[in-house]
C-alpha cells in the first residue's frame, strides 16, 4: 500500500475546484476526493469540516490573495484611502476573472441575491478587517455609540459596494471586462464623495440630536 499524502490547503482548494468544473457538482463524498488524491480522509478535516466550508475559504482566500499583492506594492501603504480601495477592487477582480468560470458555476443560482449569501461570509470577514484600516473621514459625534454606529454603517456600505461589483461583473459582457473597471471607479468616486456632502452631516447631526433626546428622557 502506498504512503498518504500530506496536502497542502491551497493545494487542496485547487484540486477541489478543479473537479468542481469538471463534473458541474461538488464531490459525492469526503471520501472519495481524498481517495482521488491519495491523501487520508483526516487529512482533510484538518482544514475544512465540510465541502461548504472549503468553498466560503476559496471566496476568502480570493480577497486575502488579492491584499498579499498590494502589500508587496511598497507605494500601497502610503495610497490614499480611495487609491486603496480601487486597487483592492481592480485586483480582486482580476483575481476573480482568472477563475470565473468556478465562481459564476458557484453563484448562477443565486447572483441577484448575493447580500445574504452564505458561501461570501468568510469573505466579507477578511473584507471588513481591510476596510476597517482605511483612515476614510468620518464626522465628530462625540458619542462612542454612534461612532460606532458610523464606522458599521460605512463598513456595511463598502460590503454592499463590493458585492454591486461582483455582481455587475458576473454580468459583465464587455472586452476584457473593461465596463467593470469603470463600474468600479465610478462606483468609488461617488461614495467617497457622498460620504463627504454636507447632506450626510446634517442626516447625522439629526441622529445625534434623537440619541441625545432619548438618553435625557431615559434619566
Amino acid at each position: 500500500m502506498s504512503a498518504k499524502k500530506i496536502i497542502k490547503e491551497s493545494t487542496l482548494v485547487s484540486k477541489y475546484m478543479d473537479m468542481f468544473l469538471e463534473t458541474g457538482k461538488e464531490p459525492t463524498s469526503i471520501y472519495l476526493f481524498a481517495k482521488s488524491l491519495n491523501m487520508d480522509e483526516a487529512e482533510f478535516y484538518k482544514y475544512f469540516r465540510s465541502f461548504k466550508e472549503l468553498e466560503k475559504r476559496v471566496f476568502e482566500m480570493f480577497c486575502e490573495n488579492s491584499l498579499n499583492l498590494l502589500a508587496k506594492n511598497d507605494d500601497f501603504k502610503n495610497y490614499e484611502s480611495r487609491e486603496k480601495l480601487l486597487s483592492f477592487y481592480f485586483t480582486i477582480v482580476e483575481m476573480m476573472t482568472a477563475n470565473r468560470s468556478f465562481i459564476v458555476k458557484q453563484l448562477e443560482d443565486n447572483k441577484n441575491v448575493l447580500k445574504g449569501l452564505n458561501k461570501l461570509s468568510k469573505l466579507k470577514r477578511s473584507f471588513n478587517q481591510f476596510t476597517s484600516t482605511l483612515d476614510i473621514n468620518k464626522i465628530d459625534l462625540k458619542q462612542n455609540k454612534l461612532e460606532r454606529i458610523q464606522e458599521k454603517g460605512i463598513q456595511e456600505m463598502l460590503w454592499v459596494q463590493l458585492l454591486l461589483i461582483l455582481k455587475f461583473w458576473l454580468d459583465d459582457n464587455s472586452k476584457s471586462f473593461e465596463k467593470t473597471d469603470i463600474f468600479i471607479e465610478k462606483s468609488v468616486n461617488a461614495l467617497f464623495d457622498m460620504m463627504n456632502t454636507t447632506p450626510l452631516k446634517s442626516f447625522l447631526d439629526l441622529g445625534k440630536f434623537i440619541f441625545k433626546e432619548k438618553m435625557n428622557c431615559k434619566m
